[in-house]
């Protein structure tokens, strides 16, 4: 079965099961993108690598279980020993630092081997406040702001941080942004809430070729289809996440109650 929503599905922004979401999101839209490109531009998925602390908020919060490596001492030691002869202490052994891995796109000129377009699928770890993954991403995104490579960010996510130009324009559940190098510093935003339909999207590539298109909601219908979410999401559950807007929490409740009926008649034949 589809999804409940036409959009985003809110269930799938389940912190824990989210690193299985974007991995295929990756996959499948440079797959989606590929016939498209080619052949004078490919798609290839690369990965910004990372050290996380086991104090870092997002650590804390997403990744790092709160779990230490204990060693008790012996019980060898009785009320009676020798003074002077050190009492065993228990060891304890911190957790190492974490080693992290952001995926994301990147759009190459297939003669030049030249990155034209980078693609970016946000993470609760790029936008958890004071994290080394939120450090790691605005570095990236500034670095890239500073060249002539096109810049493209999906936030499929309600919860975190949002760039202050984002949230400055205009508020929604969700958005995605292209920044065109040639645009004088100009953003196109596509805002979307939780009732509507995710947006086309253009991927700019190098004159004279004309953008490429990125279905977004193609995209995700894609991948809740073959991962089977409709078996593995419990819907009887609340909607994880920041709560909905009141208005958008009734209607929800109500597309969900609607979804669960037509399975359960969908089941019985």
């Amino acid at each position: 079965m589809p999804s409940p929503f036409p959009g985003m599905d809110p269930y799938l922004e389940e912190p824990s099961g989210w690193p299985s979401v974007h991995h295929r999101l990756i996959a499948v839209i440079s797959d989606m993108l590929a016939d498209q490109l080619a052949p004078h531009f490919y798609v290839s998925i690369e990965e910004r690598v990372y050290i996380l602390d086991v104090d870092d908020p997002e650590s804390r919060q997403q990744i790092a279980p709160d779990i230490y490596l204990v060693e008790r001492p012996s019980s060898g030691m009785s009320e009676g020993s020798i003074s002077g002869v050190i009492t065993p202490p228990t060891m304890i052994e911190p957790l190492a630092a974490l080693e992290v891995r952001d995926r994301y796109l990147e759009i190459h000129d297939r003669r030049s081997r030249e990155v034209l377009t980078t693609i970016e699928i946000l993470s609760p770890r790029n936008k958890a406040v004071k994290s080394k993954g939120r450090e790691q991403f605005i570095n990236k995104r500034n670095a890239i702001f500073s060249t002539q490579t096109h810049w493209i960010e999906i936030d499929l996510l309600r919860a975190g941080e949002r760039p202050q130009e984002v949230e400055a324009a205009g508020k929604s559940d969700y958005y995605t942004l292209l920044r065109r190098a040639d645009a004088g510093g100009r953003l196109a935003v596509w805002y979307t809430d939780i009732r509507d339909r995710l947006p086309t999207i253009a991927i700019p590539l190098r004159v004279p070729h004309v953008d490429a298109t990125l279905d977004l909601q193609a995209a995700l219908n894609s991948i809740y289809d073959r991962a089977h979410y409709a078996d593995e999401i419990d819907y009887a559950q609340p909607v994880p996440g920041p709560p909905l807007r009141p208005a958008d929490a009734t209607w929800s409740a109500e597309r969900v109650r609607e979804w669960l009926a037509a399975r359960e008649t969908q089941a019985a034949m």
